[in-house]
Protein backbone atom coordinates (compact mmCIF):
# COMPACT_ATOMS: atom_id res chain seq x y z
CA UNK A 1 0.00 0.00 0.00
CA UNK A 2 1.40 3.37 -1.03
CA UNK A 3 1.68 6.04 1.66
CA UNK A 4 -1.52 8.00 2.13
CA UNK A 5 -1.87 11.11 0.02
CA UNK A 6 -3.67 14.15 1.40
CA UNK A 7 -6.57 15.62 -0.55
CA UNK A 8 -8.67 18.61 0.43
CA UNK A 9 -12.04 18.53 -1.26
CA UNK A 10 -13.83 21.86 -1.61
CA UNK A 11 -17.17 21.13 -3.34
CA UNK A 12 -18.42 24.71 -3.16
CA UNK A 13 -21.77 25.72 -4.62
CA UNK A 14 -24.29 24.68 -7.26
CA UNK A 15 -23.37 21.39 -8.88
CA UNK A 16 -19.99 21.36 -7.15
CA UNK A 17 -21.03 18.96 -4.37
CA UNK A 18 -22.67 16.60 -6.87
CA UNK A 19 -19.65 16.24 -9.14
CA UNK A 20 -17.20 16.05 -6.22
CA UNK A 21 -19.19 13.14 -4.83
CA UNK A 22 -18.32 11.16 -7.97
CA UNK A 23 -14.61 11.76 -7.31
CA UNK A 24 -15.05 10.06 -3.95
CA UNK A 25 -16.28 6.95 -5.78
CA UNK A 26 -13.07 6.80 -7.81
CA UNK A 27 -10.97 7.47 -4.69
CA UNK A 28 -12.69 4.51 -3.01
CA UNK A 29 -12.11 2.37 -6.11
CA UNK A 30 -8.40 3.21 -6.12
CA UNK A 31 -8.13 2.31 -2.46
CA UNK A 32 -9.58 -1.13 -3.21
CA UNK A 33 -8.15 -1.88 -6.64
CA UNK A 34 -4.98 0.16 -7.10
CA UNK A 35 -3.40 0.08 -3.62
CA UNK A 36 -3.33 3.88 -3.50
CA UNK A 37 -4.93 5.42 -0.45
CA UNK A 38 -6.00 9.03 0.02
CA UNK A 39 -6.76 10.89 3.22
CA UNK A 40 -9.65 13.12 2.18
CA UNK A 41 -10.76 16.18 4.11
CA UNK A 42 -13.74 18.26 3.06
CA UNK A 43 -14.48 21.91 3.78
CA UNK A 44 -16.53 24.87 2.61
CA UNK A 45 -15.67 27.51 0.03
CA UNK A 46 -17.50 30.18 -1.93
CA UNK A 47 -21.14 30.84 -1.14
CA UNK A 48 -21.35 27.84 1.17
CA UNK A 49 -18.50 29.26 3.25
CA UNK A 50 -20.08 32.72 3.25
CA UNK A 51 -23.35 31.27 4.54
CA UNK A 52 -21.54 29.47 7.35
CA UNK A 53 -18.74 31.89 8.23
CA UNK A 54 -19.48 35.24 6.59
CA UNK A 55 -16.44 34.86 4.30
CA UNK A 56 -15.94 32.92 1.04
CA UNK A 57 -12.71 31.39 2.39
CA UNK A 58 -12.15 30.77 6.10
CA UNK A 59 -8.59 31.06 7.41
CA UNK A 60 -8.68 27.46 8.67
CA UNK A 61 -9.66 26.24 5.20
CA UNK A 62 -6.80 28.16 3.63
CA UNK A 63 -4.38 26.69 6.17
CA UNK A 64 -5.52 23.17 5.28
CA UNK A 65 -5.17 23.94 1.58
CA UNK A 66 -1.63 25.22 2.09
CA UNK A 67 -0.59 21.97 3.75
CA UNK A 68 -2.27 19.27 1.66
CA UNK A 69 -0.94 17.48 -1.41
CA UNK A 70 -3.72 18.69 -3.72
CA UNK A 71 -7.03 20.54 -3.61
CA UNK A 72 -10.03 19.17 -5.51
CA UNK A 73 -12.31 22.13 -6.18
CA UNK A 74 -15.91 21.93 -7.39
CA UNK A 75 -17.41 25.29 -8.32
CA UNK A 76 -18.54 28.53 -6.68
CA UNK A 77 -21.25 31.10 -7.22
CA UNK A 78 -24.97 31.50 -7.53
CA UNK A 79 -27.53 34.26 -8.15
CA UNK A 80 -28.25 34.64 -4.43
CA UNK A 81 -24.74 36.04 -3.96
CA UNK A 82 -24.73 38.51 -6.85
CA UNK A 83 -25.37 41.58 -4.68
CA UNK A 84 -22.57 40.88 -2.20
CA UNK A 85 -19.56 43.18 -2.08
CA UNK A 86 -16.44 42.35 -4.06
CA UNK A 87 -14.55 40.68 -1.17
CA UNK A 88 -17.56 38.64 -0.06
CA UNK A 89 -18.53 37.16 -3.41
CA UNK A 90 -18.01 33.40 -3.78
CA UNK A 91 -15.47 33.92 -6.56
CA UNK A 92 -13.26 35.82 -4.12
CA UNK A 93 -12.69 32.56 -2.28
CA UNK A 94 -11.22 30.93 -5.38
CA UNK A 95 -9.11 33.99 -6.21
CA UNK A 96 -7.75 34.02 -2.66
CA UNK A 97 -6.81 30.34 -2.90
CA UNK A 98 -4.97 30.95 -6.16
CA UNK A 99 -3.17 33.96 -4.76
CA UNK A 100 -2.23 32.61 -1.32
CA UNK A 101 -1.17 29.21 -2.68
CA UNK A 102 0.72 31.05 -5.42
CA UNK A 103 -0.87 28.89 -8.13
CA UNK A 104 0.70 30.79 -10.97
CA UNK A 105 0.30 28.28 -13.83
CA UNK A 106 -3.18 27.31 -14.99
CA UNK A 107 -3.23 24.29 -17.31
CA UNK A 108 -6.28 24.03 -19.56
CA UNK A 109 -6.23 21.08 -21.96
CA UNK A 110 -8.51 21.17 -24.99
CA UNK A 111 -8.84 17.60 -26.20
CA UNK A 112 -11.52 16.26 -28.52
CA UNK A 113 -13.25 12.94 -27.96
CA UNK A 114 -14.04 11.14 -31.20
CA UNK A 115 -17.52 10.26 -29.93
CA UNK A 116 -18.31 13.96 -29.44
CA UNK A 117 -16.99 15.39 -32.70
CA UNK A 118 -20.50 16.29 -33.79
CA UNK A 119 -20.89 18.47 -30.69
CA UNK A 120 -18.28 20.91 -31.94
CA UNK A 121 -19.45 23.78 -34.11
CA UNK A 122 -16.39 23.27 -36.33
CA UNK A 123 -16.05 20.68 -39.07
CA UNK A 124 -14.88 17.26 -37.81
CA UNK A 125 -11.73 17.36 -39.92
CA UNK A 126 -10.72 20.60 -38.18
CA UNK A 127 -11.01 19.29 -34.62
CA UNK A 128 -10.54 15.51 -34.85
CA UNK A 129 -7.46 14.49 -32.89
CA UNK A 130 -7.12 17.93 -31.31
CA UNK A 131 -4.85 18.03 -28.24
CA UNK A 132 -3.86 21.52 -27.07
CA UNK A 133 -2.55 22.64 -23.69
CA UNK A 134 -3.05 26.27 -22.75
CA UNK A 135 -0.82 27.54 -19.94
CA UNK A 136 -2.28 30.70 -18.45
CA UNK A 137 -0.41 32.87 -15.94
CA UNK A 138 -2.82 33.01 -13.02
CA UNK A 139 -1.67 35.23 -10.15
CA UNK A 140 -0.58 38.50 -11.76
CA UNK A 141 -1.56 40.69 -14.70
CA UNK A 142 -4.63 42.86 -14.97
CA UNK A 143 -6.74 40.80 -12.53
CA UNK A 144 -4.38 41.61 -9.66
CA UNK A 145 -2.52 44.77 -10.70
CA UNK A 146 -2.66 47.97 -8.65
CA UNK A 147 -3.92 50.65 -8.73
CA UNK A 148 -7.44 49.64 -9.66
CA UNK A 149 -10.90 51.07 -9.18
CA UNK A 150 -12.65 54.40 -9.55
CA UNK A 151 -10.75 57.68 -9.85
CA UNK A 152 -11.41 61.30 -10.64
CA UNK A 153 -9.27 62.52 -13.52
CA UNK A 154 -9.50 65.99 -15.02
CA UNK A 155 -12.81 66.40 -13.22
CA UNK A 156 -14.30 63.25 -14.69
CA UNK A 157 -14.99 59.82 -13.27
CA UNK A 158 -12.94 56.99 -14.67
CA UNK A 159 -12.25 53.39 -13.68
CA UNK A 160 -8.89 51.68 -14.19
CA UNK A 161 -7.34 48.23 -13.99
CA UNK A 162 -3.56 47.88 -14.14
CA UNK A 163 -1.74 45.33 -16.29
CA UNK A 164 1.51 44.55 -14.48
CA UNK A 165 4.13 41.79 -14.69
CA UNK A 166 7.53 41.25 -13.11
CA UNK A 167 10.19 39.34 -15.00
CA UNK A 168 10.12 36.47 -12.51
CA UNK A 169 6.36 36.06 -12.98
CA UNK A 170 6.82 35.59 -16.71
CA UNK A 171 9.91 33.38 -16.41
CA UNK A 172 8.30 30.80 -14.16
CA UNK A 173 5.17 30.31 -16.25
CA UNK A 174 7.27 30.11 -19.43
CA UNK A 175 9.39 27.40 -17.82
CA UNK A 176 6.24 25.38 -17.09
CA UNK A 177 5.18 25.72 -20.74
CA UNK A 178 8.55 24.56 -22.06
CA UNK A 179 8.60 21.61 -19.64
CA UNK A 180 5.14 20.53 -20.76
CA UNK A 181 6.04 20.86 -24.44
CA UNK A 182 9.08 18.66 -23.84
CA UNK A 183 6.72 15.86 -22.77
CA UNK A 184 4.32 16.53 -25.65
CA UNK A 185 5.10 17.62 -29.22
CA UNK A 186 7.92 20.06 -28.53
CA UNK A 187 6.27 23.33 -29.57
CA UNK A 188 5.35 26.45 -27.59
CA UNK A 189 3.37 29.42 -28.92
CA UNK A 190 3.57 32.54 -26.76
CA UNK A 191 0.60 34.88 -27.14
CA UNK A 192 0.55 38.60 -26.20
CA UNK A 193 -0.09 42.03 -27.73
CA UNK A 194 3.44 43.31 -28.23
CA UNK A 195 2.17 45.56 -31.03
CA UNK A 196 0.16 47.80 -28.68
CA UNK A 197 1.08 46.93 -25.07
CA UNK A 198 4.37 47.57 -23.24
CA UNK A 199 3.73 44.50 -21.09
CA UNK A 200 3.33 42.55 -24.32
CA UNK A 201 6.79 43.62 -25.48
CA UNK A 202 8.21 42.69 -22.08
CA UNK A 203 6.42 39.32 -22.19
CA UNK A 204 7.79 38.51 -25.65
CA UNK A 205 11.34 39.52 -24.75
CA UNK A 206 11.29 37.53 -21.51
CA UNK A 207 9.86 34.33 -23.04
CA UNK A 208 12.50 34.58 -25.78
CA UNK A 209 15.20 34.86 -23.12
CA UNK A 210 13.85 31.81 -21.26
CA UNK A 211 13.89 29.91 -24.54
CA UNK A 212 17.55 30.75 -25.12
CA UNK A 213 18.49 29.73 -21.56
CA UNK A 214 18.16 25.97 -21.71
CA UNK A 215 15.01 25.48 -23.78
CA UNK A 216 16.27 25.73 -27.36
CA UNK A 217 15.29 22.10 -27.93
CA UNK A 218 11.69 23.36 -27.99
CA UNK A 219 10.27 25.19 -31.01
CA UNK A 220 9.10 28.66 -29.96
CA UNK A 221 6.73 30.89 -31.88
CA UNK A 222 5.16 34.25 -31.01
CA UNK A 223 1.65 35.33 -31.95
CA UNK A 224 -0.54 38.31 -31.16
CA UNK A 225 -3.37 37.18 -28.89
CA UNK A 226 -6.15 38.32 -31.24
CA UNK A 227 -4.58 36.40 -34.11
CA UNK A 228 -4.22 33.40 -31.79
CA UNK A 229 -7.97 33.49 -31.13
CA UNK A 230 -8.61 33.54 -34.88
CA UNK A 231 -6.14 30.72 -35.53
CA UNK A 232 -7.78 28.57 -32.84
CA UNK A 233 -10.98 28.44 -34.87
CA UNK A 234 -9.21 28.42 -38.26
CA UNK A 235 -6.57 25.71 -37.77
CA UNK A 236 -6.33 24.65 -34.10
CA UNK A 237 -4.11 21.63 -34.71
CA UNK A 238 -1.17 23.95 -35.49
CA UNK A 239 -0.82 24.44 -31.71
CA UNK A 240 0.75 22.24 -29.05
CA UNK A 241 1.32 24.39 -25.94
CA UNK A 242 0.12 27.99 -25.79
CA UNK A 243 1.50 30.18 -22.99
CA UNK A 244 -0.04 33.56 -22.28
CA UNK A 245 -0.91 36.07 -19.60
CA UNK A 246 -3.86 36.07 -17.22
CA UNK A 247 -6.34 38.08 -19.28
CA UNK A 248 -5.58 36.57 -22.69
CA UNK A 249 -5.36 33.12 -21.13
CA UNK A 250 -8.86 33.52 -19.73
CA UNK A 251 -10.19 34.38 -23.19
CA UNK A 252 -8.15 31.92 -25.28
CA UNK A 253 -8.80 28.95 -23.01
CA UNK A 254 -12.56 29.48 -23.24
CA UNK A 255 -12.27 29.80 -27.01
CA UNK A 256 -10.30 26.55 -27.16
CA UNK A 257 -12.81 24.89 -24.84
CA UNK A 258 -15.61 25.31 -27.34
CA UNK A 259 -13.60 23.59 -30.06
CA UNK A 260 -14.26 20.39 -28.14
CA UNK A 261 -18.01 20.90 -28.10
CA UNK A 262 -18.73 20.92 -24.37
CA UNK A 263 -17.51 22.82 -21.33
CA UNK A 264 -18.89 19.94 -19.29
CA UNK A 265 -16.00 17.75 -20.45
CA UNK A 266 -13.05 20.01 -19.68
CA UNK A 267 -10.73 19.77 -16.66
CA UNK A 268 -8.06 22.16 -15.44
CA UNK A 269 -5.10 22.32 -13.08
CA UNK A 270 -3.54 25.26 -11.28
CA UNK A 271 0.04 24.66 -10.16
CA UNK A 272 2.50 26.41 -7.89
CA UNK A 273 6.27 26.26 -7.80
CA UNK A 274 8.14 23.09 -6.83
CA UNK A 275 9.59 23.29 -3.32
CA UNK A 276 12.84 21.75 -2.04
CA UNK A 277 11.10 18.40 -1.49
CA UNK A 278 9.79 18.32 -5.06
CA UNK A 279 6.22 18.99 -3.92
CA UNK A 280 4.13 21.75 -5.46
CA UNK A 281 0.86 23.24 -4.28
CA UNK A 282 -1.93 22.46 -6.72
CA UNK A 283 -5.66 22.90 -7.24
CA UNK A 284 -7.76 20.95 -9.73
CA UNK A 285 -11.20 22.02 -10.95
CA UNK A 286 -13.61 21.54 -13.85
CA UNK A 287 -14.12 24.44 -16.21
CA UNK A 288 -17.91 24.36 -16.28
CA UNK A 289 -18.81 26.48 -13.23
CA UNK A 290 -21.57 26.06 -10.67
CA UNK A 291 -24.57 25.76 -13.07
CA UNK A 292 -27.11 26.78 -10.39
CA UNK A 293 -30.01 26.21 -12.79
CA UNK A 294 -29.54 22.41 -12.60
CA UNK A 295 -28.08 22.10 -9.10
CA UNK A 296 -29.59 19.26 -7.09
CA UNK A 297 -31.31 17.69 -10.08
CA UNK A 298 -28.76 14.98 -10.83
CA UNK A 299 -28.21 16.33 -14.33
CA UNK A 300 -24.63 17.58 -13.93
CA UNK A 301 -21.91 15.97 -16.01
CA UNK A 302 -19.19 14.73 -13.60
CA UNK A 303 -16.66 13.83 -16.30
CA UNK A 304 -14.83 17.18 -16.21
CA UNK A 305 -14.45 16.80 -12.44
CA UNK A 306 -13.23 13.22 -12.82
CA UNK A 307 -10.80 14.26 -15.55
CA UNK A 308 -9.57 17.03 -13.23
CA UNK A 309 -8.89 14.34 -10.64
CA UNK A 310 -6.99 12.45 -13.33
CA UNK A 311 -4.84 15.56 -13.79
CA UNK A 312 -4.20 15.54 -10.04
CA UNK A 313 -3.01 11.95 -10.27
CA UNK A 314 -0.70 12.89 -13.12
CA UNK A 315 0.77 16.18 -11.92
CA UNK A 316 0.62 15.95 -8.10
CA UNK A 317 1.11 12.24 -7.46
CA UNK A 318 3.05 10.94 -10.47
CA UNK A 319 0.35 8.33 -11.07
CA UNK A 320 0.18 8.61 -14.83
CA UNK A 321 -1.05 5.05 -15.36
CA UNK A 322 -4.03 5.66 -13.09
CA UNK A 323 -4.76 8.97 -14.82
CA UNK A 324 -4.70 7.12 -18.15
CA UNK A 325 -7.28 4.64 -16.82
CA UNK A 326 -9.73 7.37 -15.88
CA UNK A 327 -9.29 9.15 -19.20
CA UNK A 328 -9.76 5.89 -21.10
CA UNK A 329 -12.85 5.03 -19.06
CA UNK A 330 -14.41 8.37 -20.03
CA UNK A 331 -13.51 7.80 -23.68
CA UNK A 332 -15.02 4.30 -23.62
CA UNK A 333 -18.30 5.42 -22.07
CA UNK A 334 -18.74 8.15 -24.64
CA UNK A 335 -18.08 5.64 -27.42
CA UNK A 336 -20.70 3.37 -25.86
CA UNK A 337 -23.14 6.32 -26.10
CA UNK A 338 -23.49 6.64 -22.34
CA UNK A 339 -23.98 10.35 -21.76
CA UNK A 340 -25.35 12.92 -19.37
CA UNK A 341 -28.05 15.17 -20.81
CA UNK A 342 -25.69 18.03 -21.72
CA UNK A 343 -23.79 15.89 -24.27
CA UNK A 344 -26.59 13.58 -25.37
CA UNK A 345 -27.54 12.84 -28.97
CA UNK A 346 -29.84 10.44 -30.76
CA UNK A 347 -29.53 6.86 -29.57
CA UNK A 348 -27.71 7.66 -26.34
CA UNK A 349 -28.38 6.28 -22.89
CA UNK A 350 -29.00 9.35 -20.71
CA UNK A 351 -27.37 8.93 -17.30
CA UNK A 352 -27.74 10.96 -14.14
CA UNK A 353 -24.71 12.39 -12.37
CA UNK A 354 -24.54 9.43 -10.01
CA UNK A 355 -25.12 6.89 -12.75
CA UNK A 356 -22.26 8.34 -14.78
CA UNK A 357 -19.96 8.10 -11.78
CA UNK A 358 -21.00 4.49 -11.25
CA UNK A 359 -20.43 3.78 -14.94
CA UNK A 360 -16.89 5.20 -14.74
CA UNK A 361 -16.10 2.93 -11.79
CA UNK A 362 -17.53 -0.08 -13.63
CA UNK A 363 -15.45 0.77 -16.69
CA UNK A 364 -12.36 1.14 -14.49
CA UNK A 365 -13.02 -2.37 -13.19
CA UNK A 366 -12.95 -3.68 -16.77
CA UNK A 367 -9.82 -1.77 -17.70
CA UNK A 368 -7.95 -2.86 -14.58
CA UNK A 369 -8.96 -6.52 -14.83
Amino acid sequence: MAANKNLLMLPGDGIGPEVCNEVRKVVDWMDKRRAVSFDVKEDLVGGAAFDAHGTPLHDNTLDTAMNCDAVIFGAVGGPQYDKLGWEARPEAGLLALRKEMDLFANLRPAVTFDALLDASTLKPEIVQGLDIMIVRELTAGVYFGEPRGMQTWEGKERCIDTQSYTKDEIVRVAEVAFDLARKRNGKVTSAEKANVMKTGVFWRETVTEVHKNGNEDIELGHMYADNCAMQLVRWPKQFDVIVTDNLFGDILSDCAAMLTGSLGMLPSASLGATDVTGRRKALYEPVHGSAPDIAGEGKANPLAMLLSFAMALRYSFDLGDDADLIEQAAQNLLSQKKRTADISSDGCDILSTGQMGDAVVAELDKLAA
